[in-house]
């Protein structure tokens, strides 16, 4: 994985007949690379006497969303062990009944987690954009159109997250969690493209600014 191996080797790996890593992989490291755009924008703007005013702004920007980008990070590992999770319980035997039903029950929570890791992302994507909207607003004007990338970026992690939970919860039959999930993946869609656009918008108007 990216912490762990070249990016040459990721995307070896990526490129290769393995089913995993994947798409749930490459949408936690765009959150990753979304989150350390963000980062960028603080540090090119703390220190500068231009934005004393919002330093200490900048530096609670820097740390939250640092903390982001860990996670991220860890998420992409998280759902490569997740996947691999449900294909062990697809291999269970299912020779006799009581098989069936063991292996039945594995791959359903097994289902659930691969599940659950995209939706983390998500959610991470919400609090990393609103950084990102800060940064945009507030912090160096040389590096607004990072922060723009930024945004964008994490749209993606977003975006390609919730193609996972849907192929997932597409494999589920507990109309429940089924339910609320797909419930809680279309706020997070809809929050995440709203304040997309709010981040290019500021990227816009700073961009026309003589």
């Amino acid at each position: 994985m990216p912490n762990k191996k070249t990016l040459e080797a990721f995307l070896d790996e990526l490129a290769s007949s393995s089913p995993a890593p994947g798409g749930g992989s490459v949408a936690a490291l765009a959150g990753a690379l979304g989150a350390a755009l963000t980062s960028m924008v603080c540090n090119l703007t703390i220190g500068k006497k231009k934005y004393a005013g919002v330093e200490d702004e900048m530096k609670k920007i820097l740390a939250q969303v640092e903390d982001l980008r860990a996670k991220f990070t860890a998420l992409v590992d998280k759902d490569t062990q997740a996947f691999n999770k449900v294909m062990e319980a697809l291999s269970l035997p299912k020779e006799t009944e009581p098989q069936k039903a063991l292996r039945s029950v594995a791959i359903t929570e097994a289902t659930k987690e691969a599940t659950l890791v995209p939706l983390e992302v998500m959610r991470h994507c919400v609090d990393a954009l609103a950084l990102a909207q800060q940064a945009a607003a507030s912090g160096n004007v040389n590096s607004v159109s990072d922060a723009g990338v930024s945004s964008v970026m994490l749209r993606a992690a977003a975006e390609g997250a919730a193609l996972n939970v849907r192929i997932n919860l597409k494999n589920l039959h507990d109309a429940e969690f089924v339910g609320w999930k797909q419930e809680e993946l279309e706020s997070l869609r809809s929050t995440c493209r709203m304040m997309t656009e709010e981040v290019r918008s500021i990227v816009e108007e700073k961009l026309r600014e003589e």
